[in-house]
């Protein structure tokens, strides 16, 4: 046993930032998600399940608008950081095409929601919680997240995203009263997070000493060339995720929308714990990869989806219980079905930052979503013909990602990539 706990020490040590990487990473993602817990029975009651439904379906619009301008770059410009972190250059060339390229796509985006506006009504009734939602979305160009991911600084983005987080509450109980405070509840929830944005933004031309500049179209080519594999690949997942969502509100109502939010929110906690174990170590182990520390990655990775699933399941019912109230009971039933996603979430991550991406097998990554994509789809159609309820769309979600685990484990076996 003491043997065991000082090899677990001399890992520590060994990997100090990783584990420090990691530890960052986790506790921010953890920390918002356990402030958005604390704040979700208070909203529940407050605004009621159809005007913080009718919020949620909005911010899901909202992200399908997003993914055409933010998806792709973050992967492709992680790997450049993670083998570049000592040149000042090089990190400004990526930052500013990066830069570039997303305000190129918000222009467009922002063009789309101004047609939607003057031809969708329900987009026209709430158009100012669609533009302010949007607006949030220019800050995220000026705070790139993956910037600080490949250099290993997570520690800086902690505490920039939580002071906001933290601020947000004490507004939230002073001036969220009523379903008729929709307006400025959407409005806190956008404005503390913009400005962490433009303080990062100082930060960076600042103290890192970057030098943002918009980058001659022709020489975006290459960015967007590298981008696509993922930008399809992100697109895929949020057209299927955002997707349960949008059919959700527009044919069971925005109460559904809510419970099905309800248990979102507790399957993202233990997805919170998984998924940031791979970004942690990528920039770590990119550098000096085998097969033999892929393996050994795979059985730990195994053991611990394995173990939050069973977790999900046995204590999901009084985690929906204590915040959504008997009302919001039937988000159980889907946190179970749910449950299995946190594994293969995890064995996917896998696959990719340790297979696909060192050997810029990026088409992979793309064909594997575009796999879940049409399994989604077509259980969901076949389902949904013969039982019309949420739990068909939440089932073929669950379903559509096991196909994805298959499909990786056949094209890895296929090409002989292990």
């Amino acid at each position: 046993m003491r043997k065991k706990i000082r090899h677990i020490k001399l890992l520590s040590l060994n990997n100090l930032k990783i584990v420090e990487n990691y530890f960052f990473m986790t506790f921010l993602q953890v920390a918002v998600v356990l402030i958005n817990l604390l704040l979700y029975p208070y909203l529940i009651r407050t605004l009621g399940k159809e005007s913080y439904g009718t919020y949620i379906f909005i911010l899901s619009n909202v992200q399908l608008f997003v993914l055409f301008f933010a998806s792709g770059f973050s992967f492709p410009a992680i790997k450049k950081i993670s083998l570049n972190t000592d040149n000042l250059q090089i990190k400004s060339q990526t930052i500013s095409e990066v830069f570039t390229a997303k305000f190129i796509l918000f222009s467009f985006c922002a063009v789309v929601l101004a047609i939607c506006i003057f031809f969708v009504p329900f987009v026209r009734e709430n158009k100012l919680l669609y533009i302010i939602i949007l607006s949030t979305s220019f800050g995220d160009m000026l705070f790139p997240l993956w910037y600080f991911q490949g250099m290993q600084q997570m520690k800086f983005v902690t505490y920039v995203n939580l002071s906001g987080r933290l601020l947000s509450i004490p507004l939230i109980f002073i001036f969220v009263k009523s379903p008729a405070d929709l307006f400025v509840f959407t409005l806190i929830m956008s404005i503390l997070p913009f400005c962490g944005c433009l303080f990062t933004f100082f930060y960076l031309t600042g103290k890192e000493k970057i030098r943002f500049r918009f980058v001659p179209l022709k020489t975006l080519k290459p960015v967007f060339k590298d981008a696509m594999p993922f930008y399809w690949t992100t697109a895929f997942s949020q057209l299927k995720n955002e997707g349960v969502k949008f059919i959700t509100g527009i044919f069971w109502g925005m109460d559904n929308v809510a419970i099905y939010d309800l248990a979102n929110k507790i399957i993202n906690i233990a997805g919170i714990l998984t998924g940031s174990i791979n970004t942690a170590i990528f920039p770590k182990v990119i550098k000096n990869l085998s097969a033999e520390k892929i393996k050994r990655i795979f059985r730990y990775e195994t053991i611990i989806g394995l173990s939050i699933t069973a977790l999900l399941i046995a204590f999901g019912y009084w985690a929906v219980l204590i915040l959504g109230g008997k009302d919001m009971i039937g988000a159980y039933y889907l946190v179970v079905i749910m449950s299995i996603t946190v594994f293969t979430s995890l064995l996917v991550g896998c696959y990719v930052n340790y297979i696909f991406v060192p050997q810029n097998r990026y088409y992979f990554v793309t064909k594997n979503q575009l796999v879940s994509l049409i399994s989604f789809a077509f259980i969901a159609i076949v389902g949904l013909i013969f039982y019309k309820n949420i739990i068909i769309l939440v089932g073929a979600l669950t379903l559509s990602q096991i196909a994805e685990v298959f499909y990786c484990r056949y094209v890895i076996r296929e090409n002989q990539f292990i």
